[in-house]
């Protein structure tokens, strides 16, 4: 399976990266991963059928409600993930960053299981290394910064347990 994900990673890299799927991306993707979000009750993402994905929990910067975004994320080999803010390579970086940047202390789902996370914006001396990082899993995907004009936000999710909570899978709080 993994040979098949992974040639189709290869074949479809290039296409993401045309103007037709920076203009179409941002309007078609979000409705549809949210129906099969719902559908399979956040158990299943579209975009997890090719790249490792998840669910990113934050608060709004400005208007402190809750905010879910559901973004591909990177494993960057010592437990943690790597996010980019791409926003399909537009101008400006897409709200979910400084969302971080205000709320560090956010939460994610990955393959329905939910768990406390606390964001760090990469430093510029390891953007390279997150960048090859993230290249690895997702081909030319640097692109999409090169393309914005913009510095793109890397963020690195570091789990963390909250206090009290015993080891183990964390259950989403009701």
């Amino acid at each position: 399976m993994t040979i098949i994900v992974d040639a189709v990673r290869i074949l479809l890299a290039p296409l993401t990266r045309t103007r037709l799927f920076r203009r179409m991306g941002p309007v078609v993707l979000p409705p549809v991963e949210k129906v099969v979000t719902i559908v399979s009750r956040g158990r299943v993402q579209v975009s997890a059928l090719l790249v490792p994905s998840l669910v990113l929990h934050a608060i709004g910067a400005r208007s402190g409600a809750p905010r879910d975004v559901p973004l591909m994320y990177t494993p960057d080999g010592h437990g943690r993930a790597i996010i980019a803010g791409t926003n399909f390579a537009g101008e400006r970086h897409p709200a979910w960053t400084s969302n971080l940047l205000a709320h560090p202390d956010a939460a994610i789902t990955v393959r329905g299981r939910w768990m406390p996370v606390h964001a760090e914006r990469i430093a510029d001396e390891d953007r390279d290394a997150a960048w090859a990082r993230i290249e690895a899993q997702w081909p030319g995907y640097r692109a999409y910064e090169r393309g914005s004009g913009r510095t793109v936000r890397l963020f690195r999710l570091q789990p963390v347990r909250p206090a009290g909570e015993p080891e183990g899978d964390a259950t989403r709080p009701a």
